[in-house]
């Protein structure tokens, strides 16, 4: 089993049922699974996109500067990241959330020490505002994140069951990687993560496994091994 893990959720998800914002009941349902892991002695930092109420990309597609526009979404980010706090910590479950940049007393200002101080009392460390600079996505932060902690895996938690050969929810003839290669995903063109993401995981031997979160009980199927979701390592 793993001993420290990062889980990568995407902001979307968090729209559950929704057009933007966060749904409370996704929310609910997140917090009980990652809850339900750390009750394992399971040591867990969380990166939380923020598409699902900024996405710097897109917002620069629509005249916004992309340096104001990324940090527009680190901002959303934090949201996401004081929400799942707040859900974690209504259960009973310690939480604390750190930020890419300085912004007490909503946040602690990340630093890999703190993080995994913070991990080791037994509290969840949310690591919101991305890597702090513009130019880089989630997944880049959470692969950084990830290796700066020291996690043994990633494990990113999307709408999807793993990685297919296209996207699933367009093609019904796509089929399913039961394991994968950080080559592969780059040679075969996958939409898996940024290719800076890939590469950061891929030099530092970081594996992923890419898992449906919004299907109740993964994360901890994922935990205990039984296979669920795509395995991507280092060939």
């Amino acid at each position: 089993m793993y001993k420290r893990i990062l889980l990568k959720l995407s902001g979307e998800s968090l729209m559950g049922s929704k057009q933007y914002g966060i749904d409370e009941v996704r929310l609910a349902e997140y917090a009980q699974q990652i809850k339900e892991v750390a009750e394992m002695g399971v040591q867990i930092g969380i990166v939380i996109g923020g598409g699902n109420i900024f996405r710097g990309l897109s917002g620069a597609g629509k005249g916004f500067d992309r340096v104001k526009g990324d940090q527009m979404g680190m901002l959303a980010t934090t949201i996401n990241a004081l929400a799942l706090s707040s859900a974690l910590t209504s259960i009973g479950q310690k939480a604390r959330v750190l930020t890419a940049v300085n912004m007490f007393p909503i946040g602690e200002q990340y630093s890999k020490w703190k993080a995994i101080e913070v991990m080791e009392q037994g509290e969840i460390a949310i690591l919101a505002g991305g890597t702090g600079c513009p130019y880089f996505t989630t997944d880049t932060g959470s692969a950084l994140r990830g290796i700066e902690i020291e996690a043994d895996v990633m494990l990113k938690g999307t709408r999807v069951d793993g990685i297919y050969t296209a996207d699933p929810e367009k093609d019904p003839t796509a089929t399913k990687f039961d394991k994968i290669t950080y080559d592969e995903i780059y040679h075969k063109g996958l939409k898996v993560m940024d290719l800076t993401a890939t590469t950061l995981c891929r030099d530092n031997k970081l594996p992923i496994i890419v898992f449906n979160m919004d299907k109740n009980g993964n994360l901890l199927k994922v935990m205990k091994g039984e296979g669920i979701g795509t395995l991507v390592y280092e060939g």
